[in-house]
């Protein structure tokens, strides 16, 4: 990131080379025209010359302030387009020095309860004698068994046979074939516990998803029967930990599960199965249900808690109720809770959420070209706030207070590679608003600006809130009008 900033920065320094010759320019253009002028009119060009001598300290003030603030967006430059740097090959990179989320957009498909039957089926062929005699081979029709098709691999018994009939010889088929009839489950009630991590160093946002379940089914038949309960293990969740899944109270591990995830096992009429699946797992940007097509549903809850502003895939099933805490799903008034309860429906819809996030590297990148536009705001505020409140500034403190503030956020630009990204931002800008608060006065000066100060910081932080920054800076803009317009009695029109 070091070697990035100083190549920024004297790509930069050589655009301000770059300036030096216009900028020489335009002096020897007004040195000759106050020649001129002092050709013409010798008297007036003194006056000039009187005046400007007696404004050059102030005028050199504010010109070096206006340099302090350039110097101070100058900073800011180097510092965003190293930080993008950093993050772009941190993405592109083969190698990381810390672990990457294990999971993307995690598709949970809703699990199979049916009913194992065994069915006798029975096919005949007819040949007659004179097909049979040409295709008998060695006076033997067992060559002819493998054309008559493939029985499946859900046969359980097979028999075959030839009979001589009057009429010709006629092969026999008998299939003892196994056969699934689906089942409706009484009750399902699925809770996902969705909470979200900013990692360090920029990374990705991702969630760690506690999942828990419990499904009833049970025999539909007046005598004894096997039920098979099959579980597909979600898509796009990477590893999944302590997976458990309990039958009837009776936990069984992966050794116990036919293919993972199946169970199989005698049930008594009318008896009832009761299921319970967890697990744990990574996951980022998305979660979803998926039900079967067409599914009947007796009784579904499905509850989802998570920390961050959800919204909802198109023609999905919208939550039937919604709890969200008082100051938003951004975790500060705890976690949103979203409820779908459908009771005898029959649906082809899935519960599908994703989650308001940006891309890390775009977001710092809207952050930290707010932050340029903050300076600029400082710059104006601080003296409007100086004006109305009738205290003296200096060009140079002005101009230091600038460049304390865009030191602060270059700060909160460096801990990104160290913190998570809204603590790294939220220390930078208070660091920088302290920063330019010493250098206006501090506790010494009763009228320092420091609200203006504090809109100026948090104004780049609105773009880390999900999608309030709208909101926010229009919040701001608001309270800084009514803060300063009060004080500006200039501003008033005289009384008659």
């Amino acid at each position: 990131m070091v070697q990035t900033a100083l190549t920024a920065l004297l790509g930069a320094l050589r655009a301000l080379l770059d300036l030096a010759l216009p900028a020489a320019l335009v002096l020897a253009a007004l040195a000759l025209a106050l020649a001129g002028l002092a050709l013409i009119d010798r008297e007036r060009a003194r006056r000039t010359l009187h005046g400007l001598g007696t404004h050059a300290p102030q005028l050199g003030g504010w010109a070096l302030a206006a340099l302090l603030l350039g110097a101070a967006l100058l900073v800011l430059n180097v510092s965003r387009r190293a930080v993008d740097a950093r993050i772009a090959a941190q993405q592109s990179a083969r190698y990381a020095n810390a672990a990457d989320p294990d999971g993307g957009q995690t598709v949970q498909t809703a699990p199979r309860a049916s009913l194992v039957e065994n069915r006798t089926y029975t096919r005949s062929l007819l040949l007659p004698s004179d097909v049979a005699t040409r295709v008998s081979v060695n006076n033997s029709l067992d060559g002819l068994l493998p054309y008559l098709g493939s029985p499946g691999d859900t046969v359980q018994d097979l028999r075959e046979n030839f009979t001589r009939t009057p009429a010709g010889l006629r092969y026999t088929r008998t299939v003892l074939m196994q056969s699934e009839r689906p089942l409706d489950f009484d009750r399902s009630v699925v809770r996902a516990d969705l909470r979200f991590v900013d990692p360090a160093g920029g990374r990705g946002t991702y969630y760690n998803a506690a999942f828990q379940a419990s499904y009833r089914f049970r025999n539909p038949l007046s005598t004894p029967a096997t039920l098979r309960f099959a579980f597909p293990l979600p898509g796009g969740s990477g590893t999944l930990s302590g997976f458990t899944l309990t039958v009837n109270g009776q936990a069984l591990s992966a050794s116990d599960l036919l293919g993972g995830s199946v169970w199989e096992g005698q049930v008594p009429a009318g008896g009832r199965v009761d299921v319970q699946v967890a697990y744990a797992h990574q996951g980022s940007r998305a979660w979803s249900y998926q039900l079967s097509r067409r599914e009947a549903i007796r009784d579904l809850d499905v509850t989802v808690t998570a920390d961050r502003p959800a919204k909802f895939q198109r023609y999905s099933l919208f939550p039937t109720s919604q709890t969200r805490p008082a100051l938003g799903s951004s975790g500060l008034g705890g976690p949103a809770t979203l409820r779908w309860q459908l009771k005898n429906a029959v649906t082809a819809q899935d519960v599908a959420v994703v989650f308001t996030q940006g891309s890390v590297r775009e977001t710092l990148t809207k952050v930290h070209l707010t932050q340029g536009l903050a300076v600029i705001l400082a710059a104006l505020l601080i003296p409007l706030w100086a004006v109305t409140r009738r205290t003296p500034l200096s060009p140079l403190t002005l101009g230091g207070a600038l460049l304390g503030l865009a030191l602060g956020f270059t700060l909160g630009g460096v801990l990104t590679a160290y913190l998570p990204l809204l603590i790294a931002e939220i220390l930078g800008s208070l660091l920088g608003a302290a920063l330019a608060w010493v250098i206006l006065g501090g506790p010494r000066q009763a009228r320092t600006p420091l609200l203006p100060l504090l809109a100026c910081a948090a104004l780049p932080l609105a773009f880390l809130t999900g999608g309030h920054a709208g909101l926010i800076l229009t919040v701001l803009a608001a309270t800084l009008l009514l803060l300063l317009l009060p004080r500006a009695r200039w501003l008033a029109p005289a009384s008659p």
